[in-house]
């Protein structure tokens, strides 16, 4: 295997010419120098408001209209019109699930995990009032959900499976085919929570079999937004609030008001960003889908390693790691790890390591129901450092030099 170019991809990223080491990047990454240019073109020279008769407007429209397809790409979306662009993906959960509520009928029972950032978990427990029913699967002690668990829970009544592609707090990454081909044959529909996997892999929702699937752009390197993939028939018989004018078809009909059109170039820019690197890595592929592809497998195993790395420095600093730990099965998780050290609080643990210019963070990562099956409380939980394909091996020994030292004290 060629070796992975890191130190031309981070020449890409302005921030990380700076003397820091962002290992915070589960709560959003750094961007590309072409997004932030894209942006900025936006603002220059098209910062107006869509559907006018004018040059610049119309402009906005081909801008969003580009955005939309190459997202649709990044998910191998069947059809562009499959996605539908906001303001991030906790909007987009909370309006499907009103949809759902509108709709639940004789199928009553939603299945949510306790893997799940709690934004996936409120928004379908609102639904109780409603009438649904909330069925828990939860993970097993291996910090895993396993699919098989799902067939003790679905049943007729069943409407919807929703969970996580990869927990945001301990990185396990799930089967989702294995979660949709259990629900359907129950009748059920399946909606993905991507926002954590997004920069660590191929999304492809065609292989996942899912029907709903959200995701947050900055976390795959673009400004602040989200968007929401759905099957086009699917969406379009979903009940939601539209102004009179508005189409009562996706994806006009989930895209409720003015969202920030300069983000959807900046997301735009984010995946073409990821195509380069694909071709960087495999020249060959001039097809953007399999630049993409390209792009995402070198990045899966360049942080195998990096995931293997963090796990020596972390058992060399005597810490507790939660989730996967087994070397032969890195595979299932992403290189985002949550530990504590012993005797030291997770917040004295992010202050020290934030005096040497390394970022991380200490809390419940918006996941209390998970810490709670860890044993640890919400108010402290854990220290999480997450990296991205733009980290390095050096990296990844400074901060356990860091950690060395602050044991030593």
């Amino acid at each position: 295997m060629a070796e992975f170019p890191v130190e031309h991809i981070r020449a890409a990223f302005p921030a990380l010419q700076d003397k820091f080491i962002f290992f915070d990047n589960a709560a959003g990454a750094q961007s590309p120098k072409t997004v932030l240019d894209a942006v900025a073109n936006h603002l220059l020279h098209r910062n107006v408001q869509r559907g006018g008769r004018y040059r610049q407007s119309q402009e906005v429209d081909e801008a969003i209209a580009q955005g939309r397809e190459s997202v649709a790409l990044l998910v191998n979306a069947r059809h562009s019109d499959e996605i539908s662009f906001g303001m991030n993906a906790t909007s987009f959960m909370r309006l499907i699930s009103i949809a759902i509520g509108q709709s639940l009928q004789d199928r009553r029972e939603i299945i949510v995990t306790d893997l799940d950032h709690e934004a996936n978990i409120a928004v379908w427990l609102a639904l109780e009032r409603e009438g649904a029913k909330i069925v828990w699967w939860h993970f097993r002690d291996d910090g895993q959900l396993h699919p098989e668990d799902l067939d003790q829970l679905l049943s007729s009544r069943t409407r919807i499976v929703a969970c996580t592609l990869a927990s945001n707090a301990i990185g396990s990454v799930l089967n989702i085919a294995d979660v949709s081909r259990r629900a359907h044959a129950a009748g059920a529909e399946v909606f993905v929570d991507a926002v954590h996997y997004g920069p660590h892999g191929r999304i492809d929702v065609q292989s996942f079999d899912c029907d709903y699937l959200v995701c947050s752009g900055y976390k795959i390197f673009s400004p602040h937004m989200g968007f929401l993939w759905g099957r086009l028939e699917i969406l379009n018989a979903l009940p939601t609030f539209r102004e009179d004018f508005v189409p009562d078809t996706t994806p006009a009909k989930l895209e409720i008001g003015t969202y920030i059109y300069e983000n959807v170039a900046g997301m735009d820019a984010a995946v073409s960003y990821l195509e380069n690197v694909g071709r960087l890595i495999q020249p060959a592929a001039t097809e953007r889908r399999a630049a993409l592809v390209a792009a995402t497998e070198a990045i899966r195993d360049y942080e195998a390693q990096l995931s293997l790395a963090m796990l020596d420095v972390l058992a060399n600093a005597k810490a507790t790691v939660y989730g996967i730990t087994a070397k032969e099965h890195i595979s299932r998780r992403t290189p985002t790890l949550c530990f504590n050290l012993p005797g030291i609080s997770p917040a004295k643990v992010t202050e020290e390591l934030a005096k040497q210019n390394i970022g991380v963070r200490d809390g419940h990562m918006y996941s209390p129901r998970l810490m709670k099956r860890l044993g640890l409380t919400k108010e402290s939980g854990a220290v999480r450092a997450s990296l991205v394909h733009y980290n390095t091996l050096e990296e990844v020994h400074r901060f356990g030099r860091a950690l060395a030292e602050m044991r030593s004290v």
